[in-house]
């Protein structure tokens, strides 16, 4: 049901304004739980909760699909994440062959161009940068000059397919290692949609705690499936 519920309740999240929505302050299974917990408890309070203004449809009815979107939004978040951890552990495999590639190809460079002062400057210039970006650029532009002379190449009976090789590494890297950083994660869609999943969830708790303890400030007994156990509040 959680998906179903996720579906049914998308729309609705979307359109949740982006200064209201708040990441999660505990943890999502914590909350879910709670979520159960709190629907289940506030039913044998129905009448008291609803006499002093609890909306019971919009918060308790509404509370069990609000839960099973959030836990849905939850997986597929935790879905990228993994696959963030999966992308860092194939960084770490790939990018030295990457390097070891690159300077390979620079030395290929500065035999085929030996005889022309002009690209072996460019060829400075590419090999000029350090760090992860700068060798996936540098793939790149030694791509593009060597596709752009192949002449100096064809004579040195040189594999011309390793530009295009290069093209590719470049392209593929790139994406691995934004996977890698987590530079795709922090303002991804999937957490965007989690966290405003955790946003209407906490809405619902909170006007129904909120409401409960209130009505049960005197009442030790019922009081307590008001509060979060995991804030002890």
């Amino acid at each position: 049901m959680s998906k179903q519920n996720f579906e049914k309740k998308l729309t609705e999240l979307e359109n949740i304004p982006q200064e209201l929505v708040k990441a999660p302050s505990q943890p999502v299974d914590v909350t879910t739980q709670e979520a159960e917990d709190l629907f289940v408890w506030a039913q044998e309070d129905k009448q008291v909760l609803v006499s002093i203004g609890l909306d019971w449809s919009k918060y308790v009815i509404d509370l069990p699909i609000r839960t099973g979107a959030c836990r849905y939004a939850q997986a597929i978040w935790n879905k990228e994440r993994y696959s963030q951890e999966e992308a860092a552990k194939a960084w770490k495999e790939e990018s030295p062959k990457a390097y070891e590639f690159r300077n390979d190809l620079l030395a290929d460079m500065r035999f085929a161009f030996r005889k022309r002062p002009d690209l072996l400057g460019r060829v400075r210039t590419i090999a000029g940068g350090d760090g992860n970006a700068d060798m996936i650029q540098d793939l790149m532009d030694i791509s593009v000059l060597g596709k752009g002379n192949l002449a100096e190449f064809e004579a040195i009976k040189y594999d011309l397919s390793r530009f295009d090789v290069a093209e590719q590494k470049s392209d593929g890297l790139a994406e691995l290692l934004a996977k890698a950083n987590g530079t795709t994660l922090d303002n991804s869609k999937a957490k965007n949609i989690r966290d405003r999943a955790f946003t209407h969830l906490k809405e619902a708790m909170d006007e129904i705690r909120d409401t409960g303890k209130y009505a049960f400030r005197k009442d030790p007994e019922r009081y307590k499936g008001y509060i979060s156990r995991y804030r002890r509040r």
